[in-house]
């Protein structure tokens, strides 16, 4: 593996690596799933949907440091995946099965930020639906051309993109602050609260939401061939960007609801008057001038987040090719700009093709359902394979309290799998059972594992 990836440069430090990890964290996705998460959770308890999801990064995030330090590549669960499952065994059908999600999940995601930013968009301008999918397709296009460029170019376009996202963030902030209500959601939180079942179905319902927010934690696993000093800086970006979102994403909800009741955004939610809450946020404090500008910002910051997105997926496919494990075409570097361009580009088609097809909703449980079984949970039990049959004593990271948050992270995720509901697992499953029937027919062919 190490030959086949040795074009990639390692030019990305920690400061590089977290600010691409935290702006493919944010996105658009705190701006559309506020509304959604109040709606769902129907009361003033809605924080602990971000808590929940704050908690479930945290603990993955672990998961994904040691497997991380330990293989730096390009690919990221590629890597994990083979590794633990014997590469020439069991490993080569999960890392293709992976695979196999990765060309259908990632355009969803490249899409979620798309129809987000054309949503946002219609805060500024009146569009009709065929001219919001346009703005899609469109953003997806212009992100790519950013993208087509030497990576040391692109850690600068990052930094460049991350300030507009702190600056975004902190007046949302202040803006609530200097309202001074601030503290009414917290003390509100637990008005009305009941533990009972009803809440538990709605907290998972919720959380599906709030973890999509979250979901980009572990983007520096995916270019690991290109982070400086690995070891180090890839568990340490990860843990970086996940306190520093939990407490921005807290402090926005506060935030907002602060200055917006939480019974108001329900209504809009539910009626469906509005998708963006944060604009309506700005022009109650400041005016109509302002919440334009603010619009502005959060359509920068979705585009960030397409940029980080796509930056690190399009190594995927790549390093499986690299490996000789998928299509060779997606192993071709740029002959001058050492970049896996056909595998951007082929990125960059479906995600436009999903952004025409789909809806904000759809895409969002359709991400998480499609990472959850083969590659969250296929993790956390890859971690006990290898930490059996190697031991630790070569990780430059371990996971603390081993096993407990392994075991809690694979508990939590096949709740949140189930809350995603059956027409979202059904896809799931079509998904993998037309991945198993590629693998075996390949493996036919190739005479690889189980046909070796």
């Amino acid at each position: 593996m190490a030959a086949s990836t040795q074009h990639l440069q390692r030019r990305l430090g920690l400061f590089q690596s977290t600010v691409l990890n935290m702006i493919d964290m944010v996105g658009i996705g705190p701006f559309i799933t506020i509304s959604i998460v109040i709606s769902i959770m129907n009361g003033p308890w809605f924080l602990y949907a971000w808590i929940a999801g704050a908690l479930l990064s945290m603990i993955d995030a672990m998961i994904w440091s040691e497997l991380g330090a330990a293989y730096p590549l390009a690919g990221g669960s590629y890597n994990f995946l083979k590794e633990a499952y014997n590469k020439n065994g069991l490993g080569k059908m999960m890392s293709f099965l992976y695979i196999w999600q990765t060309i259908i999940q990632a355009p969803l995601v490249a899409a979620s930020a798309a129809i987000g930013f054309s949503q946002y968009l219609g805060y500024l301008i009146n569009l009709q639906e065929w001219e919001q999918k346009t703005v899609s397709a469109v953003v997806i296009v212009f992100v790519t051309f950013l993208l087509y460029r030497r990576i040391d170019n692109i850690g600068k376009i990052g930094v460049m993109l991350w300030m507009g996202v702190v600056l975004t963030l902190g007046w949302i902030i202040f803006g609530g602050i200097t309202h001074g209500n601030i503290l009414h959601p917290v003390k509100e939180i637990n008005n009305g609260f009941e533990w009972s079942s009803l809440f538990f179905v709605a907290l998972g319902q919720a959380s599906v939401k709030t973890i999509y927010s979250y979901l980009g934690y572990y983007n520096v696993c995916h270019f690991g061939g290109e982070i400086k000093n690995p070891g180090k800086n890839i568990p340490r970006s990860m843990f970086i960007s996940v306190a520093g979102i939990a407490i921005l994403y807290l402090a926005i909800n506060i935030s907002v609801t602060s200055v917006i009741p939480w019974q108001e955004i329900k209504h809009w939610q539910d009626s469906g008057q509005n998708n963006f809450v944060v604009s309506i946020f700005i022009e109650k404090l400041y005016g109509r001038t302002a919440a334009n500008i603010a619009t502005i910002m959060i359509l920068w910051i979705a585009m960030a987040s397409l940029f980080a997105v796509m930056l690190g997926y399009s190594r995927v496919p790549y390093a499986a090719a690299a490996d000789g494990a998928f299509f060779k075409i997606f192993a071709k570097l740029h002959p001058t700009k050492n970049f896996p361009y056909v595998s951007l580009l082929i990125l960059a088609g479906c995600g436009i093709l999903f952004s025409l097809l789909f809806k904000m909703r759809q895409v969002i449980d359709g991400i998480l359902a499609m990472r959850i079984i083969v590659q969250f949970i296929g993790q956390g039990v890859g971690v006990m394979l290898l930490r059996k049959r190697n031991g630790t004593s070569h990780l430059p990271y371990k996971i603390p309290f081993y096993p407990v948050p392994v075991i809690l992270a694979i508990i939590i995720w096949l709740l949140i799998f189930l809350s995603t509901g059956w027409k979202i697992m059904l896809y799931f499953l079509i998904v993998l059972i037309s991945g198993l029937v590629a693998y075996y027919i390949k493996a036919k062919i190739k005479k690889i594992w189980p046909f070796a």
